[in-house]
């Protein structure tokens, strides 16, 4: 919160933005939490002396830009956007509205799933050479503290990663999946140096759909 109000000091007309989708669901940045966050701002505002207008509005996303086109209004009545959604909305949206500054609300971590209520496991790095049908569907580069490709280190012990007891070794969990598979022989096939060129280390990326034409 601090960060924020130091971002939003010498602003006072905001738009509090949300997104419907991936921060709706993660409980960090739908309709519910601009409206708890439009209520802190009103409040601190009141407290510090100082008048301040939030104007709070969720589209479905702000990685698209059809829907961010739809804010063009509210966008040119306030001095800043203040974003919730994740890290590529809030460039869309500073790219469609150049002059005017446009902020993040949160900080983007990674790519997951929900284990259960309130608490998400980063499964995917995107690295764009992916390896789940080698590795029983599970990611050794995400899920491996050390991101190793040809099985544990030596510091396993009982499943467990010698990073965090909490952790589950992932090759234990690649080698429990392929023997329930049948295909515990894969555990034999040697994974070369691993080519990064497709990941981010690269510079930023570019996915392009072909569409096949059939004659």
């Amino acid at each position: 919160m601090d960060e924020i109000l130091e971002m939003l000091a010498r602003y006072e007309r905001i738009l509090l933005l949300g997104c419907g989708t991936c921060v709706t669901v993660c409980l960090a940045g739908g309709e519910r939490e601009v409206g708890i966050l439009a209520g802190q701002l009103r409040i601190h505002a009141r407290q510090e002396g100082k008048s301040a207008q939030v104007d709070e509005h969720t589209i479905e996303r702000q990685c698209e830009k059809e829907w961010v086109e739809e804010i063009k209004d509210r966008v040119e009545g306030v001095d800043v956007v203040m974003s919730m959604a994740c890290g590529v909305g809030v460039q869309l949206v500073a790219e469609m509205y150049p002059e005017k500054p446009v902020f993040p609300a949160l900080n983007t971590t990674f790519m997951g799933y929900p284990a259960q209520h309130g608490i998400w496991f980063e499964n995917c790095r995107g690295c764009g050479n992916c390896v789940l049908h080698l590795s029983g569907g599970v990611c050794p580069i995400t899920r491996c503290a050390k991101s190793l490709l040809n099985g544990p280190c030596g510091g396993s012990q009982n499943g467990e990663c010698e990073i965090d007891k909490e952790i589950e070794c992932a090759w234990q969990v690649i080698y429990d999946r392929l023997k329930k598979t049948g295909r515990l022989e894969w555990m034999n096939n040697y994974q070369p140096p691993r080519d990064w060129s497709t990941a981010g280390s690269g510079g930023p990326r570019r996915s392009v759909k072909i569409e096949e034409v059939l004659d």
